[in-house]
């Protein structure tokens, strides 16, 4: 009987100290904050998957969003856990200068530049080089900044109107998000912005889009990866899990216009 009560009490006080490391491991989740600098453009399937994030592991996560230039910069200095840039040349960057960690690179999806003007086409824009037409109001993305704007000057140059264009060029814009405000009030009559902005109710039934044809467009890849910096942190562990889950959950970029990158 004594043996009987002996093993009982054994057992409750290892259900007691196994309640105990998962009430550890639940409080030590909850006190940890995940960092993560991210594209502008990213910021409809970010937040969406950020909430499903912390839904699912109880782990705070807090994203700086800002032009591609600009996060790049976050993770030289201050550094952050995970980084989400608008365009793969930023991670490759990243790299390359020992700030990501290599074998966490992780292509999710393309990105897409396309030509967008306001509803009713008022210059009639049907092309890149209508864009270089005199009266026409172009915004772009900064060159120094936002993927997009690195990547549409190097459309235009490829065709031999970025010369002409910028001269019709009325601002350039620190974040591929402002192009749409200007677009959306009536201060641009085109823009080159992503494609999957088109989905965002800021944009639906306010623009109209203007595919560029493939052999005159530079179609990116997003790519996320864990840095170095999660290492220093003691957050390493918990970025590949949410690297993990940003790449795996395509359904979500799907639903706000990404597509999927090929094989993956």
């Amino acid at each position: 009987m004594k043996k009987i009560w002996v093993l009982v009490i054994v057992l409750v006080i290892l259900g007691a100290i196994g309640a105990g490391w998962i009430l550890y491991s639940s409080n030590t989740n909850s006190e940890k904050t995940l960092s993560i600098c991210a594209g502008a453009g990213l910021m409809k399937p970010m937040n969406e998957l950020v909430q499903a994030f912390e839904n699912k592991t109880g782990v705070k996560v807090e994203v700086h969003y800002g032009g591609s230039a600009e996060i790049f910069g976050i993770l030289e200095t201050t550094g952050c856990d995970v980084f989400i840039p608008g365009a793969y040349y930023y991670t490759e960057e990243g790299v390359k200068r020992g700030y990501i960690v290599p074998s966490t690179v992780k292509n999710i999806t393309y990105h897409i530049p396309v030509i967008a003007v306001p509803k009713g086409n008022p210059k009639n824009i049907t092309s890149l080089s209508d864009l270089a037409k005199k009266g026409v109001r172009v915004v772009l993305g900064d060159p120094k900044g936002p993927a997009i704007g690195k990547v549409a000057k190097k459309i235009l140059e490829n065709a031999h109107l970025w010369e002409n264009v910028s001269k019709n060029v009325v601002t350039f814009a620190p974040t591929v998000n402002q192009l749409l405000i200007y677009l959306t009030t009536g201060e641009a009559d085109a823009a080159i912005i992503w494609e999957d902005l088109t989905t965002w109710s800021q944009a639906k039934g306010k623009i109209q889009v203007i595919q560029i044809p493939p052999n005159e467009n530079i179609i990116k890849t997003i790519p996320t990866a864990v840095t170095t910096y999660a290492k220093k942190d003691g957050n390493y562990q918990i970025a590949v899990e949410f690297n993990n889950f940003v790449y795996e959950h395509k359904e979500i970029w799907e639903k706000w216009g990404f597509k999927p990158c090929q094989g993956s």
